[in-house]
């Protein structure tokens, strides 16, 4: 019955490629028709009934997260969770492992040239600890067990400050570099953490890494499935990637990017829906959210979801496509471009 349902979507879609009358209709056409076609295929739209992970206290290490404690081997990873749904290039000039089901029980993975676990992240209720610190636990009962946060981290002969204004703390704690990421627009909680060990923090050298190609598609879709998971942990349909929206983002964080500014408004003066309007995108209401200054998808992402406008495009629950675009400056420092859209 789903192929069939999916089929009839596809014929339907197809008679109304050929039932058009100009060609900007022609074009918002078959880019529907691609679009649908990817998020009926790709098993987006099946909902998965997620199964119940007991998140028991770790054995060997302060922190776990889906029960993955640092150090454990990539076979005894996916021997429990299956093959990862992607795998992108990130900050630490190596891969984080997406796994989840159809963004239910989403985490994300490094591992080391040994295939050990060397970073974790989530920004769901994975988390578990000997100090009963899980998500939802509060700042003061954090620090109470962990003490001062750090106010920045040394490299090599560098020491780079945090930001005063940050919205999470960061500890080391018995060889790993813990992050805790707060809900400030709620009740100044554990929304999301990141585990790194001290090895592969102090491998990366420098905070801002260069601009590559793999990185730049590995920071867009790792935002692009943060932002699914967060949707998906408030009971919220998963958005699907338009790659014509993706272009129109890339381009505006590009512009931002060579010419040194930060604005929803271009230096033409047009805003968001005018560039939309100029690549084609159709559509009936749309949002934008920019961030910059974080040196990776997850920072970016958690400081957009600690500001009340970004928040509600990230959790609007009319939105049914995104496009996300990134761009870096000759210091290295990525723009990000979030493109929300309904047709």
């Amino acid at each position: 019955m789903r192929l069939l349902a999916k089929i009839l979507i596809v014929l339907a879609l197809i008679v109304l490629f050929f039932d058009v009358n100009n060609l900007h209709d022609l074009m918002n056409s078959f880019d529907r028709l691609i679009t649908k076609w990817e998020q009926e295929f790709s098993g987006d739209t099946e909902e998965e009934q997620p199964s119940y992970l007991p998140l028991n206290e770790p054995e060997n290490e302060p922190f776990a997260i889906a029960t993955i404690e640092p150090g454990m081997n990539k076979e005894m990873v996916e021997a429990k969770f299956g093959r990862p749904q992607r795998v992108t290039f990130n900050e630490y000039d190596t891969y984080w492992h997406a796994y989840h089901q159809n963004y239910h029980n989403f985490f994300m993975v490094i591992y080391d040239e040994h295939e050990n676990v060397c970073g974790i992240y989530t920004n769901q209720n994975l988390l578990s600890s000997i100090y009963n610190i899980t998500i939802g636990t509060d700042r003061n009962t954090v620090l109470k067990h962990l003490g001062t946060p750090l106010d920045g981290i040394q490299k090599g002969l560098y020491f780079y400050y945090l930001p005063e204004d940050r919205n999470y703390d960061m500890f080391h704690v018995q060889g790993n570099y813990v992050t805790f990421f707060y809900d400030e627009i709620g009740a100044g909680t554990v929304r999301a953490v990141q585990i790194i060990t001290d090895k592969l923090e102090q491998e990366r050298e420098e905070i801002y890494k260069e601009a590559r190609g793999e990185r730049i598609e590995g920071f867009e879709y790792q935002l692009f499935d943060l932002t699914n998971a967060e949707r998906k942990k408030y009971g919220l349909p998963v958005l699907a990637m338009n790659e014509r929206a993706r272009q129109t983002a890339r381009a505006h964080s590009i512009d931002m990017a060579r010419n040194h500014y930060f604005s929803h408004t271009n230096l033409e003066g047009k805003s968001p829906f005018e560039r939309m309007d100029d690549n084609g995108i159709s559509y009936s209401y749309a949002g934008e959210n920019l961030a910059y200054g974080q040196w990776s998808a997850i920072f970016a992402h958690e400081g957009l979801m600690n500001s009340p406008g970004h928040r509600e495009n990230i959790l609007n629950e009319g939105f049914e496509f995104t496009g996300i675009g990134v761009a870096f400056n000759e210091q290295n420092e990525p723009y990000f471009t979030q493109i929300f859209y309904s047709r």
